[in-house]
């Protein structure tokens, strides 16, 4: 009798949790700096959440090793809906494993997928006020160069869309790593680094003033860039990084606070002024379930094994 009345109890609890869930304040984790793209969709996401969940929204910035210790946050955190990240999982979750030697997190184990958002471009990008014109310029200057020039980045997606195009025009560019977005700005600007790799949410907010967009990772062109050509388009054959958004939470984090939380994710994400926002922020549109962004991770962890072997990226 004890045994059965611990088992109603047990299937009954999480039920009733997530009937009170939210009490308090919910934790959004962004693995990267204020002002970056990233941190444009978390504080966005997080605001219309805070009206869904009818409770605070807090977005805490932890950025460092290309979004790693916000990740090693959140899978060390109590899995009681409490903490949340919203992220671009396919460079943080599924290609970490491949960048770094060793991670203190395990991306498929260590959190419960939630769902997917939105996906975008990443884009190659030179001085505005410079001579480089296009791809042909930048690889003719890169390979005049000693050890073919610099390039910078803040991200695992970024480097791996840069090692990928050196890698199918021959190039040994030195990598400069970025812990922040206006740092990059400035190494490019300034001359330190001869191009950048950086997502397009961020990059199309200094184009044209200040950065020239010369091509995009995708397999696509991009509605905010309709006249950047694809490094595809420019003759580097099959080349498509297209990096996505997702939202995760700590395993064991109950089911019924994840499915909560899953339907109000996808009402923001189907709402009009969700797509207006995205639309301006050179992003598509990509909702879906716990078990759509679980099957799409495992996905896109082969796949960027596959990319990462391809470029040669050794791992830190």
């Amino acid at each position: 009798m004890k045994i059965l009345l611990a088992a109603i109890l047990g299937a009954l609890l999480p039920g009733a949790f997530a009937q009170d869930y939210p009490a308090r304040e919910i934790r959004s984790i962004c693995n990267f700096a204020a002002g970056s793209g990233a941190d444009i969709i978390v504080r966005y996401y997080s605001d219309r959440l805070s009206k869904l969940a009818g409770k605070p929204v807090l977005v805490e910035n932890k950025p460092g090793v290309q979004g790693t210790l916000a990740s090693d946050f959140v899978a060390k955190s109590r899995p009681d809906g409490y903490t949340l990240m919203i992220t671009p999982a396919s460079s943080t979750l599924a290609t970490a494993p491949y960048i770094f030697k060793k991670l203190p997190f395990d991306p498929l184990k260590d959190f419960a997928p939630v769902t997917t958002l939105a996906s975008l471009s990443f884009v190659l990008a030179v001085d505005a006020a410079g001579p480089i014109k296009s791809i042909d310029e930048l690889v003719k200057v890169l390979k005049s160069k000693p050890n073919h020039g610099f390039y910078g980045t803040g991200s695992n997606t970024g480097q791996v869309a840069a090692e990928l195009f050196k890698e199918k025009l021959g190039l040994s560019t030195v990598y400069v790593p970025y812990k922040v977005t206006v740092d990059a700005l400035a190494g490019v600007v300034g001359g330190s680094v001869d191009f950048i790799s950086y997502d397009t949410t961020w990059a199309s907010t200094q184009h044209p003033q200040r950065l020239r967009i010369l091509a995009v990772t995708a397999a696509k062109r991009q509605s905010a860039l309709p006249d950047i050509p694809t490094l595809s388009e420019l003759g580097l054959g099959e080349f498509d990084i297209a990096p996505w958004f997702g939202v995760v939470v700590p395993a064991g984090t109950p089911r019924p606070v994840i499915e909560r939380l899953a339907g109000w994710f996808n009402q923001i994400t189907n709402s009009d002024d969700a797509k207006q926002f995205l639309a301006r922020a050179a992003l598509d549109a990509f909702p879906g379930s716990p078990e759509q962004m679980a099957a799409h991770l495992q996905t896109e962890t082969k796949r960027w094994e596959r990319w990462v072997k391809m470029a040669k990226i050794e791992p830190q």
